[in-house]
């Protein structure tokens, strides 16, 4: 019997505006910009209350459908090595955000070593997390940033700055295609 945090049951959300925030983090820390730029910090926080209250659920459903798809490629990547994706990179994700008290607070760490557990074992992570009830005002620099520190973990693996953002852009188009 399936389970009810398949990612069958699961949407989608806005992949396109989730892949877009966090390919322009990467870009950011890339260029040697690490502080918080007040410009860009208005733009997304605008860009954001834009959406509306659906818009926002459907950008949460996007970032938790990258950091499935993140985790899919890393499972798929450390299975190749003999190596288990939880033991690999989830100790990893946990210790960087413990080190950014500033942007992500202790109490929503848990819950995103939870998200990348159930989305490296397979489970929607928009579905495990329902479980739970609603979303955080606490959570959301964490969600975001689990999905950045994947990135950017898959952009190390791969030697290529982009490739995170290649790997859901391409399966975009796959999926228009279809």
């Amino acid at each position: 019997m399936p389970s009810s945090c398949d990612p069958q049951y699961a949407p989608a959300g806005d992949v396109g505006a989730a892949v877009m925030l966090i390919d322009s983090r990467l870009k950011a820390i890339y260029d040697g910009r690490t502080g918080v730029d007040p410009e860009r910090r208005r733009l997304d926080e605008q860009f954001t209350a834009s959406l509306g209250p659906t818009g926002a659920q459907d950008l949460l459903d996007g970032v938790c459908t990258i950091i499935f798809m993140y985790m899919k490629w890393l499972r798929a990547a450390c299975e190749e090595h003999d190596k288990d994706v939880v033991e690999y990179v989830v100790p990893n994700l946990v210790t960087t955000m413990l080190r950014m008290p500033r942007n992500i607070r202790p109490e929503a760490v848990p819950t995103m070593a939870g998200l990348a557990v159930a989305a490296g074992t397979g489970l929607s992570p928009s579905l495990w997390r329902a479980q739970y009830g609603d979303w955080t005002l606490e959570e959301m620099n964490a969600l975001e940033a689990t999905a950045f520190l994947l990135a950017e973990i898959i952009n190390r693996i791969t030697e290529d700055r982009d490739f995170a953002t290649r790997l859901i852009t391409d399966a975009l188009s796959g999926a228009e295609r279809d």
